[in-house]
C-alpha cells in the first residue's frame, strides 16, 4: 500500500455563476464522509477510485495524506461515518496555462451550493492568485466551507 503524502496549497471561492459550456470538461462524481472532522479523516470515492485522507489543520496551506481503499473497505467505513455523505460533480477546468480550477457542484441536500478550489505550488503563487469573474467571494479562511464542515450541517 502506498501513502501519498504532500502539502495542500489551495484557495477557495463561492462560484456566483457558472461558466460556459461545462459540457466540454472533465467531470467526475464524488462521494465522501468523515470518519472525524479534528483532525480531518475522510473517505472518497472519485468515481471508482477509493481512498483514506488524513488532512492537518489549517486554511489555505495544510498536509494531507491519502491511502487508497477496496471498494469493499469504502463501503464498510461508510457506515461509520459522522454526519452527512456528500455528495458532487467535480469539473476540471484548465486555467492560465499551469492552473486547474476544480469547480465543485454539490448535489442532495448542499445544492444548490458550488465551490471554485485552485491548487498553487507555493504560497506565493497563490497569495497572487487574481480569479476569473466568475468566481464570487474568497472564502478560503472560512472554515465554513471545508467539506468537513459541510458534513454536519
Amino acid at each position: 500500500m502506498k501513502v501519498v503524502q504532500f502539502m495542500e496549497i489551495e484557495r477557495k471561492y463561492l462560484v456566483s455563476r457558472l461558466p460556459g459550456d461545462l459540457d466540454g470538461y472533465p467531470c467526475r462524481m464524488i462521494e465522501q464522509g468523515y470518519l472525524n472532522t479534528a483532525p480531518v479523516v475522510r473517505i472518497r470515492r472519485d468515481n471508482e477510485k477509493y481512498e483514506l485522507t488524513y488532512k492537518s489543520e489549517g486554511h489555505m496551506v495544510r498536509e494531507e495524506y491519502n491511502l487508497p481503499l477496496t471498494e469493499e473497505a469504502y463501503e464498510h467505513l461508510l457506515t461509520k461515518i459522522d454526519g452527512r455523505i456528500i455528495t458532487k460533480k467535480r469539473y476540471m477546468i484548465p486555467y492560465d496555462d499551469s492552473l486547474t480550477i476544480e469547480l465543485d457542484i454539490f448535489e442532495g441536500s448542499l445544492a444548490p451550493l458550488r465551490l471554485a478550489e485552485v491548487e498553487f505550488p507555493d504560497e506565493a503563487s497563490a497569495s497572487a492568485f487574481t480569479p476569473p469573474d466568475w468566481f464570487g467571494e474568497d472564502v478560503t479562511f472560512s472554515g465554513s466551507y471545508h467539506n468537513s464542515a459541510l458534513s454536519r450541517l
